[in-house]
């Protein structure tokens, strides 16, 4: 199954492309809900919601629905992997509270950070076998059969990222994935075009069979282009051969 939603939900620019203009910010997650199936949640990222943040979300959210979730920066760009036990425990202590709606925990490490094969292999031994790894690397060093091997033995996704910016390999390191779409170069920008799209979908056919879970989500907010770029792909993976969540949200993407 291919899990398609985008990164986030609260987004001032939503408002009249995807969200009612009179629907208060605060009812938007269950709009969000009612067009897709999953999203990732990235405020987690830049700092830890609590414990009861997240079982809010769990209420908030319909059976089914899952929400993949951004491990705080605090493991990734400030310790760098170092000592990740504590940080590892606080995230999912709290995290945890989602229950039934805790999709992949998405490791995003920063650029310029070198290869430390040991490192990650601390921490992805830290989590859980019931939960899903996806790891992001954005410095070329760590594209190695070594780091290949440590998620392999996890069973940790390697993510395939999309961005005109930076240039990944096309890994399979577990029995699912994750796919990341960053920033489209179609007009306007930050949007994808309809042929690019269909070469992901046609990708992700070759790597994966149509009842294995790959998780994808569209990191190019502005101008709603996130939301209209994922309606589109979820049709291009079934013309693939793929099966998708369903995607019913309508957006009108603003001029460039």
């Amino acid at each position: 199954m291919i899990w398609i939603g985008t990164s986030g939900w609260q987004y001032r620019d939503w408002r009249g492309a995807f969200y009612p203009e009179d629907l208060p910010q605060k009812d938007w997650l269950e709009w969000y809900c009612r067009h897709f199936r999953t999203v990732e949640l990235n405020n987690s990222f830049y700092r830890l919601p609590e414990a009861s943040t997240f079982a809010r979300w769990r209420q908030r959210t319909p059976d089914g629905f899952l929400m993949a979730v951004k491990i705080s920066r605090f493991l990734t760009h400030v310790k760098k992997l170092n000592e990740p036990a504590e940080p590892v425990h606080r995230f999912l202590e709290r995290a945890r509270e989602l229950g039934p709606r805790l999709g992949p925990v998405l490791i995003q490490l920063p650029p310029n950070f070198g290869a430390a094969a040991d490192r990650l292999d601390e921490t992805l031994a830290l989590l859980p076998k019931a939960i899903r790894a996806a790891v992001e690397f954005r410095d070329a060093s760590w594209f190695s059969e070594e780091v290949r091997g440590v998620l392999e033995r996890h069973q940790a996704a390697f993510v395939l990222a999309d961005s005109p910016r930076r240039k990944t390999p096309y890994w399979r390191t577990a029995d699912w994935g994750f796919l990341r779409f960053h920033e489209g170069r179609a007009t306007p920008r930050p949007c994808y075009g309809e042929d690019a799209l269909r070469t992901w979908a046609e990708r992700l056919a070759g790597l994966f069979k149509p009842s294995e879970d790959v998780y994808v989500y569209f990191n190019n907010d502005h101008r709603c282009c996130a939301v209209r770029d994922a309606r589109t792909f979820a049709q291009l993976c079934r013309q693939a051969g793929l099966e998708a969540t369903p995607v019913t949200a309508e957006a009108r993407v603003a001029a460039g």
